[in-house]
């Protein structure tokens, strides 16, 4: 399975900035996520700016450094910032961290994001283990991993166990993956609610399908920051995203640290 020959080019660059032990685990984070990143020990923090080949990310809650260092001992590349289609990167652009993970050669990719509510047995500030996508109309049309899709019902399963062993209910179900960067009208979200979907959010799908193109194994976890348009009156607001991340922030780091550790 192929990745763009300029990644080869970036992970050296890291290499010599100090990536020197090949990390076990690779994290993705969502917006008002990168709270995780004070539980890495040792880090070694490099700006996205610095790093040639390197897009940036214009995203309030997306610090957008890439940290290495351990976590239970094990060493761990962190993501803190992602690339949205909606900022006006290519879908091969939003997968480069993917690629980066492939070519460390991980033995496993966590992504999380920052998700609203369609499912209205869902609250703000639960954690849904994604299990599933949901593509409305194809929109992620561009690029290899076109053809691939995500189900990991069984990954999805370890992943609440892992946990339930730390106190975490922890909910599940389909990821809805939406364009952006407008919300969704009130009309479409009923109408994905029929269609099966539980939260929507508008980045991690091309994430995993790519990483099911490569053979990486990968786990997503959403942090429900809102109730989608309609669910609850109101408008929807970023900043509110970042408060409700946040608020959950202890807990979301507890389970990726333990996830690095028995996933």
């Amino acid at each position: 399975m192929t990745i763009p020959d300029h990644i080869h080019s970036i992970k050296n660059y890291l290499v010599e900035q100090g990536i020197t032990t090949p990390p076990e685990s690779a994290v993705i984070l969502g917006s008002g996520l990168g709270g995780f990143v004070s539980r890495i020990n040792q880090p070694l923090s490099i700006p996205y700016s610095t790093i040639p080949g390197f897009p940036q990310t214009s995203v309030q809650g997306h610090s957008g450094e890439l940290i290495y260092g351990t976590v239970a001992g094990k060493p761990v590349l962190a993501f803190s910032g992602r690339f949205h289609h909606y900022e006006g990167h290519v879908f091969e652009k939003t997968v480069l961290p993917v690629h980066l993970a492939k070519a460390f050669e991980v033995n496993k990719l966590i992504i999380s994001n920052a998700a609203g509510a369609i499912n209205t047995n869902f609250n703000v500030g639960d954690l849904m283990v994604i299990d599933d996508i949901f593509r409305p109309f194809q929109s992620i049309s561009a690029g290899p991993s076109a053809k691939y899709s995500y189900t990991q019902y069984e990954t999805a399963g370890k992943v609440r166990q892992i946990g339930a062993h730390l106190g975490l209910d922890l909910q599940r179900g389909t990821y809805l993956f939406a364009q952006g960067p407008n919300y969704e009208t009130k009309a479409e979200i009923r109408a994905f609610r029929v269609l099966g979907a539980d939260v929507v959010g508008m980045s991690t799908a091309p994430e995993l399908m790519e990483a099911s193109r490569l053979h990486l194994p990968a786990a997503a976890i959403s942090m429900v920051t809102n109730m989608a348009a309609g669910v609850v009156s109101g408008k929807l607001d970023h900043a509110h995203v970042k408060q409700v991340a946040e608020s959950r922030k202890e807990d979301f780091a507890r389970l990726v640290s333990a996830l690095i550790e028995k996933l």
